[in-house]
């Protein structure tokens, strides 16, 4: 028999919060939004001219989807909205007739260009598509780039061997995430499995997903990644942490054998969908040693929680090698 000993443990029965929770959550609802909406959750989050850029997703009352930016000078408060959906579904992309959601921001230095990474959803089911911006105002539509049903998606920020990388979740396939690699990000292939639901008991595992974009660190790219475990009174979303060796992604160093982040306070365990918590976006602000994590609660509103990187990295760093 394994046993197991919680890295999270602390000298009083509780355990220790590596991100801890803005004491003013949520930080958006509906009720700020400039027109009407049902419910905004699930943001993006990047760092444009200085600033904290979430991008949204907001629901609107037929169940629809679509992105609204939303800006901070501290990304905690005196958010400016867009007026108006910043990204809606197009006509000209059926893919996206159902709506657009859970989208993630990384930045491409060599192209000079954001890369949105997001779902589009519609009656052949939900796929990855991508846009890239300069402004958040103009979008180059990609296109679906991989093939249906797949999501929880988001790209590295530069190339590997040549090559760019893209992290992904096939839903018919285990419910594992996988990664793939392109010349040219329209086209994607080398797929391979790079973390498993674990199965059984585990917090993770009924299925795992991506949550924010891959963050660069100086020991290696630190993964957010959510699991799912299925109860008898419905499923319990949870966030672990996958370490990735820096010069080749497909070799995964450490993971969190225990959750770091889960619902607990009532914003999070009531809403359109309860007992989840889903970030799609954080911000690394290395000067103050602050990761701000972004995040939708139940479904319903977006909340922010911090950590620092140093305790971050410490502690997945402490959390064991993979089994070969």
């Amino acid at each position: 028999m394994v046993r197991f000993e919680t890295k999270l443990k602390t000298g009083d029965n509780t355990y220790k919060d590596i991100f801890r929770r803005y004491p003013y959550n949520p930080i958006l609802m509906a009720k700020d939004w400039p027109y009407p909406v049902n419910t905004v959750f699930n943001p993006a989050a990047a760092s444009f001219d200085g600033k904290v850029l979430l991008l949204a997703r907001v629901e609107d009352r037929r169940g629809f989807s679509h992105l609204t930016k939303a800006v901070s000078e501290d990304g905690v408060s005196n958010w400016i909205i867009d007026k108006s959906p910043t990204m809606e579904p197009d006509p000209d992309h059926p893919e996206e007739a159902w709506g657009i959601e859970d989208p993630r921001i990384s930045y491409i230095d060599e192209l000079k260009k954001y890369a949105i990474v997001f779902t589009a959803y519609s009656d052949a089911g939900p796929v990855v598509s991508m846009a890239l911006t300069e402004d958040f105002t103009e979008f180059e539509r990609l296109g679906p780039i991989l093939p249906p049903e797949d999501k929880d998606a988001a790209i590295f920020p530069r190339r590997f061997d040549g090559k760019w990388m893209l992290i992904h979740r096939p839903i018919d396939h285990g419910a594992n995430i996988w990664i793939s690699s392109s010349d040219n990000l329209r086209y994607w292939g080398e797929h391979k499995i790079l973390i498993n639901a674990r199965g059984g008991s585990w917090w993770d595992g009924y299925k795992v997903g991506l949550c924010a974009q891959p963050l660069e660190t100086p020991d290696g790219w630190l993964i957010l990644y959510h699991g799912v475990k299925q109860t008898a009174s419905g499923a319990i979303y949870r966030l672990g942490l996958v370490l990735l060796d820096l010069d080749n992604p497909l070799k995964v160093l450490r993971r969190s054998d225990e959750w770091v982040f889960g619902p607990q306070e009532i914003y999070e365990k009531e809403g359109d969908v309860r007992d989840v918590v889903f970030p799609c976006g954080w911000v690394l602000d290395a000067e103050n040693d602050r990761i701000k994590m972004y995040y939708g609660a139940a479904d319903t509103s977006i909340a922010l929680a911090v950590a620092s990187l140093k305790e971050t990295l410490d502690y997945i760093k402490s959390c064991p090698e993979p089994e070969k």
